[in-house]
Protein backbone atom coordinates (compact mmCIF):
# COMPACT_ATOMS: atom_id res chain seq x y z
CA UNK A 1 0.00 0.00 0.00
CA UNK A 2 1.12 3.60 -1.12
CA UNK A 3 2.28 5.71 2.06
CA UNK A 4 3.68 9.38 2.30
CA UNK A 5 5.48 10.95 5.48
CA UNK A 6 4.02 13.83 7.21
CA UNK A 7 3.83 15.47 10.39
CA UNK A 8 0.85 13.93 12.83
CA UNK A 9 -1.66 15.80 15.01
CA UNK A 10 -3.15 13.72 17.57
CA UNK A 11 -6.79 13.77 18.54
CA UNK A 12 -7.09 9.88 20.26
CA UNK A 13 -10.17 8.89 22.10
CA UNK A 14 -7.83 6.40 24.60
CA UNK A 15 -4.14 6.06 24.45
CA UNK A 16 -1.34 5.21 26.72
CA UNK A 17 0.16 8.86 28.02
CA UNK A 18 3.92 8.88 29.24
CA UNK A 19 5.08 12.35 30.60
CA UNK A 20 8.83 12.90 31.68
CA UNK A 21 8.51 15.84 34.25
CA UNK A 22 12.13 16.96 35.02
CA UNK A 23 13.71 19.89 37.06
CA UNK A 24 15.75 22.75 35.73
CA UNK A 25 18.70 22.10 38.15
CA UNK A 26 19.40 18.80 40.42
CA UNK A 27 16.92 18.73 43.50
CA UNK A 28 15.00 16.23 45.48
CA UNK A 29 12.55 13.76 44.01
CA UNK A 30 9.54 13.34 46.80
CA UNK A 31 8.15 10.04 45.03
CA UNK A 32 9.07 6.32 43.99
CA UNK A 33 8.70 4.01 41.39
CA UNK A 34 5.41 2.51 41.35
CA UNK A 35 3.39 5.07 43.57
CA UNK A 36 -0.59 6.59 42.18
CA UNK A 37 0.07 10.27 41.97
CA UNK A 38 -2.88 13.52 41.10
CA UNK A 39 -1.71 15.79 39.07
CA UNK A 40 -1.12 18.57 42.09
CA UNK A 41 0.95 16.20 43.41
CA UNK A 42 4.65 17.83 44.00
CA UNK A 43 6.90 14.92 42.67
CA UNK A 44 10.17 16.89 43.02
CA UNK A 45 11.73 20.35 44.35
CA UNK A 46 14.82 22.08 44.25
CA UNK A 47 16.37 25.14 45.58
CA UNK A 48 16.89 28.21 43.10
CA UNK A 49 19.84 30.53 44.12
CA UNK A 50 18.29 33.76 45.13
CA UNK A 51 19.19 37.15 43.69
CA UNK A 52 22.61 39.16 43.98
CA UNK A 53 22.92 42.90 45.15
CA UNK A 54 26.52 43.92 44.76
CA UNK A 55 27.67 46.68 47.20
CA UNK A 56 30.83 48.39 47.12
CA UNK A 57 31.82 49.37 50.48
CA UNK A 58 35.12 50.60 49.81
CA UNK A 59 33.35 53.51 47.95
CA UNK A 60 30.73 53.74 50.18
CA UNK A 61 33.13 54.44 53.16
CA UNK A 62 35.82 56.40 51.33
CA UNK A 63 38.77 53.43 52.14
CA UNK A 64 40.93 50.73 50.00
CA UNK A 65 39.68 47.77 49.09
CA UNK A 66 42.05 45.74 51.18
CA UNK A 67 40.69 47.93 54.69
CA UNK A 68 37.45 46.43 53.82
CA UNK A 69 37.60 43.90 56.14
CA UNK A 70 38.52 45.95 59.07
CA UNK A 71 34.96 47.83 58.79
CA UNK A 72 32.94 44.84 58.50
CA UNK A 73 30.34 43.48 61.32
CA UNK A 74 29.64 40.66 59.36
CA UNK A 75 31.47 37.61 57.51
CA UNK A 76 30.57 35.91 54.55
CA UNK A 77 27.99 32.89 55.04
CA UNK A 78 26.25 35.52 58.30
CA UNK A 79 22.51 35.84 57.55
CA UNK A 80 21.83 39.62 57.62
CA UNK A 81 19.02 41.50 57.22
CA UNK A 82 17.22 44.42 55.56
CA UNK A 83 18.45 47.96 56.39
CA UNK A 84 20.96 45.74 59.06
CA UNK A 85 24.39 47.70 59.18
CA UNK A 86 26.89 45.29 58.45
CA UNK A 87 30.32 48.07 58.02
CA UNK A 88 30.94 50.88 59.91
CA UNK A 89 33.78 53.02 60.83
CA UNK A 90 34.49 54.51 64.32
CA UNK A 91 35.91 58.05 64.12
CA UNK A 92 36.78 60.60 66.95
CA UNK A 93 34.25 62.50 65.99
CA UNK A 94 30.33 61.12 65.53
CA UNK A 95 29.70 63.25 62.70
CA UNK A 96 31.76 61.79 60.30
CA UNK A 97 30.70 58.07 61.09
CA UNK A 98 29.81 56.20 57.91
CA UNK A 99 27.37 52.76 58.42
CA UNK A 100 26.79 50.57 55.53
CA UNK A 101 23.27 48.73 55.29
CA UNK A 102 22.68 44.89 53.79
CA UNK A 103 20.03 46.03 51.02
CA UNK A 104 18.13 42.82 51.42
CA UNK A 105 17.51 40.08 54.00
CA UNK A 106 19.43 37.12 53.04
CA UNK A 107 22.95 36.04 53.50
CA UNK A 108 26.45 37.92 53.27
CA UNK A 109 27.36 35.91 50.45
CA UNK A 110 31.28 37.38 49.80
CA UNK A 111 33.66 40.06 50.49
CA UNK A 112 36.12 41.12 47.39
CA UNK A 113 39.57 42.70 49.01
CA UNK A 114 40.86 43.36 45.19
CA UNK A 115 37.18 45.50 44.53
CA UNK A 116 36.12 46.14 47.81
CA UNK A 117 32.64 44.90 46.88
CA UNK A 118 29.95 42.85 48.85
CA UNK A 119 27.80 40.32 47.35
CA UNK A 120 24.40 40.22 49.26
CA UNK A 121 22.00 37.52 48.31
CA UNK A 122 18.16 37.00 48.99
CA UNK A 123 17.01 33.49 50.38
CA UNK A 124 16.56 30.76 48.03
CA UNK A 125 13.50 30.33 46.41
CA UNK A 126 11.67 26.56 46.33
CA UNK A 127 10.46 25.40 43.03
CA UNK A 128 8.19 22.74 43.15
CA UNK A 129 7.56 20.23 40.28
CA UNK A 130 4.05 18.96 40.20
CA UNK A 131 3.06 15.86 38.25
CA UNK A 132 0.70 17.98 36.26
CA UNK A 133 -0.69 14.59 35.04
CA UNK A 134 -2.79 12.05 37.54
CA UNK A 135 -1.17 8.33 36.94
CA UNK A 136 1.26 6.23 38.20
CA UNK A 137 5.11 6.79 38.66
CA UNK A 138 6.63 4.30 36.39
CA UNK A 139 10.69 5.34 36.33
CA UNK A 140 12.30 7.85 38.59
CA UNK A 141 14.96 10.05 37.41
CA UNK A 142 17.56 10.37 40.51
CA UNK A 143 17.88 14.29 41.67
CA UNK A 144 15.57 15.43 38.43
CA UNK A 145 12.08 13.78 38.69
CA UNK A 146 10.39 10.98 37.66
CA UNK A 147 8.23 9.78 34.27
CA UNK A 148 4.40 9.43 34.54
CA UNK A 149 2.00 7.06 32.95
CA UNK A 150 -1.73 7.01 32.07
CA UNK A 151 -4.17 6.28 29.77
CA UNK A 152 -6.53 8.79 28.70
CA UNK A 153 -8.08 11.06 26.19
CA UNK A 154 -4.92 12.80 24.30
CA UNK A 155 -5.78 15.99 21.82
CA UNK A 156 -3.27 18.08 20.38
CA UNK A 157 -4.10 21.58 19.31
CA UNK A 158 -2.57 23.91 16.58
CA UNK A 159 -0.99 27.21 18.65
CA UNK A 160 -1.35 28.16 22.33
CA UNK A 161 -0.30 30.23 25.30
CA UNK A 162 0.16 30.04 28.56
CA UNK A 163 1.84 27.79 30.69
CA UNK A 164 0.48 23.88 32.53
CA UNK A 165 -2.92 23.83 34.44
CA UNK A 166 -5.46 21.61 35.40
CA UNK A 167 -9.32 21.75 36.14
CA UNK A 168 -12.57 20.70 35.86
CA UNK A 169 -14.18 20.24 32.08
CA UNK A 170 -16.81 22.90 31.19
CA UNK A 171 -18.67 22.93 28.03
CA UNK A 172 -19.68 26.86 27.31
CA UNK A 173 -21.33 25.99 23.90
CA UNK A 174 -23.44 23.60 22.47
CA UNK A 175 -21.89 22.90 19.45
CA UNK A 176 -18.52 23.19 17.48
CA UNK A 177 -19.45 26.09 15.27
CA UNK A 178 -20.71 28.11 17.74
CA UNK A 179 -19.00 31.15 18.83
CA UNK A 180 -18.26 31.72 22.83
CA UNK A 181 -19.36 35.00 23.72
CA UNK A 182 -18.78 36.77 27.34
CA UNK A 183 -22.22 35.47 28.78
CA UNK A 184 -21.19 32.18 28.08
CA UNK A 185 -18.64 32.75 30.82
CA UNK A 186 -20.39 31.62 34.19
CA UNK A 187 -19.00 32.67 37.96
CA UNK A 188 -19.11 29.00 38.32
CA UNK A 189 -16.16 28.26 35.65
CA UNK A 190 -13.42 29.25 38.18
CA UNK A 191 -10.84 27.33 38.29
CA UNK A 192 -12.22 25.41 35.14
CA UNK A 193 -11.13 24.42 31.48
CA UNK A 194 -13.62 26.17 29.29
CA UNK A 195 -14.34 24.79 25.83
CA UNK A 196 -15.74 27.28 23.27
CA UNK A 197 -16.39 26.75 19.59
CA UNK A 198 -15.37 28.36 16.30
CA UNK A 199 -13.57 31.85 18.28
CA UNK A 200 -13.09 33.34 21.25
CA UNK A 201 -12.87 37.51 21.34
CA UNK A 202 -10.84 39.67 23.05
CA UNK A 203 -13.63 40.39 25.37
CA UNK A 204 -14.47 36.86 26.03
CA UNK A 205 -10.77 36.22 27.01
CA UNK A 206 -10.68 39.04 29.36
CA UNK A 207 -13.82 38.23 30.70
CA UNK A 208 -12.12 34.41 32.03
CA UNK A 209 -9.25 35.65 33.35
CA UNK A 210 -11.78 38.25 35.86
CA UNK A 211 -13.74 35.44 36.13
CA UNK A 212 -10.72 33.11 37.18
CA UNK A 213 -11.06 30.09 34.45
CA UNK A 214 -7.42 28.19 34.00
CA UNK A 215 -8.27 27.32 30.48
CA UNK A 216 -9.83 28.59 27.29
CA UNK A 217 -10.06 25.61 24.52
CA UNK A 218 -11.73 26.84 21.15
CA UNK A 219 -11.41 26.01 17.75
CA UNK A 220 -9.87 29.74 16.87
CA UNK A 221 -8.90 33.72 17.34
CA UNK A 222 -8.39 36.62 15.66
CA UNK A 223 -3.89 37.40 15.42
CA UNK A 224 -4.92 40.81 16.44
CA UNK A 225 -6.82 39.94 19.30
CA UNK A 226 -3.36 37.66 20.54
CA UNK A 227 -1.29 41.13 19.93
CA UNK A 228 -3.76 42.73 22.21
CA UNK A 229 -3.47 40.03 24.71
CA UNK A 230 0.15 39.77 24.95
CA UNK A 231 1.25 43.79 23.56
CA UNK A 232 3.78 41.89 21.17
CA UNK A 233 3.79 40.18 17.99
CA UNK A 234 4.44 36.21 18.71
CA UNK A 235 7.65 35.08 16.79
CA UNK A 236 9.33 31.71 16.04
CA UNK A 237 10.15 31.30 20.25
CA UNK A 238 8.53 28.75 21.79
CA UNK A 239 5.42 29.97 23.86
CA UNK A 240 4.32 28.89 27.32
CA UNK A 241 5.48 30.76 29.61
CA UNK A 242 3.45 34.01 29.73
CA UNK A 243 1.68 35.39 32.53
CA UNK A 244 -1.56 36.51 31.02
CA UNK A 245 -3.97 34.77 33.67
CA UNK A 246 -5.51 32.21 31.54
CA UNK A 247 -4.08 29.25 29.35
CA UNK A 248 -5.49 28.98 25.72
CA UNK A 249 -5.38 26.48 23.08
CA UNK A 250 -6.75 26.77 19.65
CA UNK A 251 -7.83 23.13 17.65
CA UNK A 252 -7.95 24.49 14.54
CA UNK A 253 -5.76 27.84 13.87
CA UNK A 254 -6.22 31.53 13.34
CA UNK A 255 -9.68 33.29 12.35
CA UNK A 256 -13.83 31.84 12.74
CA UNK A 257 -12.51 28.40 12.49
CA UNK A 258 -15.26 25.76 14.00
CA UNK A 259 -14.31 23.34 16.14
CA UNK A 260 -13.54 19.95 14.67
CA UNK A 261 -16.56 17.94 15.25
CA UNK A 262 -14.38 15.24 16.33
CA UNK A 263 -12.43 16.82 18.59
CA UNK A 264 -15.23 18.72 19.74
CA UNK A 265 -17.20 15.63 20.67
CA UNK A 266 -14.37 14.32 21.76
CA UNK A 267 -14.21 16.66 24.64
CA UNK A 268 -17.68 16.90 25.50
CA UNK A 269 -17.68 13.34 26.06
CA UNK A 270 -15.20 13.84 29.67
CA UNK A 271 -17.59 16.81 30.43
CA UNK A 272 -17.21 17.07 33.94
CA UNK A 273 -13.98 14.68 34.20
CA UNK A 274 -10.32 16.82 35.38
CA UNK A 275 -7.77 17.53 32.63
CA UNK A 276 -4.13 18.82 31.87
CA UNK A 277 -3.63 20.81 29.51
CA UNK A 278 -0.96 22.77 28.27
CA UNK A 279 -0.34 26.28 25.93
CA UNK A 280 2.97 25.28 25.05
CA UNK A 281 3.52 25.57 21.30
CA UNK A 282 6.67 25.55 19.41
CA UNK A 283 6.27 25.46 15.38
CA UNK A 284 9.71 25.39 14.24
CA UNK A 285 12.82 22.57 14.61
CA UNK A 286 11.65 20.40 17.69
CA UNK A 287 7.79 20.66 17.24
CA UNK A 288 5.93 21.31 20.19
CA UNK A 289 2.21 21.26 20.56
CA UNK A 290 -0.10 22.38 22.83
CA UNK A 291 -2.30 19.45 24.51
CA UNK A 292 -5.37 18.35 26.00
CA UNK A 293 -4.76 15.30 28.60
CA UNK A 294 -8.15 14.00 30.44
CA UNK A 295 -6.96 10.81 32.22
CA UNK A 296 -8.98 7.55 32.76
CA UNK A 297 -10.71 5.24 30.59
CA UNK A 298 -13.96 7.26 28.66
CA UNK A 299 -16.67 5.66 28.63
CA UNK A 300 -17.18 5.82 25.23
CA UNK A 301 -13.95 4.16 24.22
CA UNK A 302 -13.86 0.29 23.03
CA UNK A 303 -9.81 -0.12 23.55
CA UNK A 304 -6.74 1.96 24.55
CA UNK A 305 -4.29 2.33 21.53
CA UNK A 306 -0.75 1.72 22.99
CA UNK A 307 1.32 2.58 20.12
CA UNK A 308 1.83 6.41 19.55
CA UNK A 309 1.52 6.16 15.53
CA UNK A 310 2.78 5.09 12.41
CA UNK A 311 4.78 8.55 11.79
CA UNK A 312 3.22 8.08 7.73
CA UNK A 313 0.37 8.70 6.42
CA UNK A 314 -2.05 5.78 4.21
CA UNK A 315 -5.43 5.90 1.42
CA UNK A 316 -7.95 6.32 4.06
CA UNK A 317 -6.30 8.10 6.82
CA UNK A 318 -8.35 11.49 8.07
CA UNK A 319 -6.38 14.54 7.68
CA UNK A 320 -6.22 18.48 7.84
CA UNK A 321 -5.01 20.82 5.03
CA UNK A 322 -2.40 23.34 6.81
CA UNK A 323 -2.03 26.00 4.45
CA UNK A 324 -4.19 28.33 2.00
CA UNK A 325 -6.04 28.20 0.04
CA UNK A 326 -7.84 25.65 1.67
CA UNK A 327 -6.39 26.00 5.65
CA UNK A 328 -8.24 23.99 8.49
CA UNK A 329 -10.67 22.20 5.57
CA UNK A 330 -10.69 18.30 7.06
CA UNK A 331 -11.19 15.55 4.89
CA UNK A 332 -9.96 11.76 3.71
CA UNK A 333 -7.07 10.90 1.74
CA UNK A 334 -8.60 9.16 -1.53
CA UNK A 335 -5.41 8.65 -3.40
CA UNK A 336 -1.46 9.14 -3.19
CA UNK A 337 -0.26 9.91 -7.00
CA UNK A 338 3.84 8.76 -7.06
CA UNK A 339 3.92 11.48 -9.90
CA UNK A 340 5.31 14.92 -9.46
CA UNK A 341 2.88 17.73 -10.18
CA UNK A 342 3.64 21.46 -10.54
CA UNK A 343 2.19 23.71 -8.20
CA UNK A 344 1.66 27.96 -8.37
CA UNK A 345 4.80 28.39 -7.38
CA UNK A 346 6.17 26.38 -10.30
CA UNK A 347 7.85 24.05 -8.27
CA UNK A 348 7.44 20.14 -8.72
CA UNK A 349 6.14 18.48 -5.67
CA UNK A 350 4.30 15.34 -4.59
CA UNK A 351 0.83 16.07 -4.35
CA UNK A 352 -2.31 13.54 -2.38
CA UNK A 353 -5.70 13.46 -3.36
CA UNK A 354 -8.27 14.08 0.04
CA UNK A 355 -12.00 13.78 -0.19
CA UNK A 356 -14.09 16.24 1.66
CA UNK A 357 -17.05 15.53 3.89
CA UNK A 358 -19.40 16.96 0.87
CA UNK A 359 -17.53 14.18 -1.23
CA UNK A 360 -15.37 17.21 -3.22
CA UNK A 361 -12.25 16.04 -3.87
CA UNK A 362 -8.98 18.02 -4.40
CA UNK A 363 -5.50 17.89 -4.69
CA UNK A 364 -2.78 19.52 -1.98
CA UNK A 365 1.21 19.21 -1.71
CA UNK A 366 1.79 16.07 0.82
CA UNK A 367 3.81 19.21 3.16
CA UNK A 368 0.37 21.37 3.25
CA UNK A 369 -1.40 18.39 5.32
CA UNK A 370 -1.29 16.88 8.64
CA UNK A 371 -2.34 13.64 9.74
CA UNK A 372 -5.29 13.69 12.28
CA UNK A 373 -4.08 10.22 14.63
CA UNK A 374 -7.88 8.58 15.89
Amino acid sequence: MAHAYTPGLKVVPCTLIRKKRVLPIPGRVLTEKGKEVDALDVIAETELPGKVYPVNIANRMSITPDEVKNFMLKKPGDPVKKGEIIAENKPFISWFKTTVESPVTGTLDSVSEITGQALFREPPKILPLKAYIKGRVVEVLPDFGATIECEGTFIQGIFGIGGETNGEIAMGVESPDEELLPEDIKPEHKGKIVIGGKHAGLAVIKKAIETGVNAIIVGGIHDKDLRQILGYDIGVAVTGTEKIGVTLILTEGFGLIPMADYTFKLIRDREGEKASVSGATQIRAGVMRPEIIVPGFPKTAKECKKDVGRGWIEVGDPVRVIREPHFGVLGEVSALPPELVKIGSGSKVRVLEVTLPNKQKIIVPRANIEVLEK
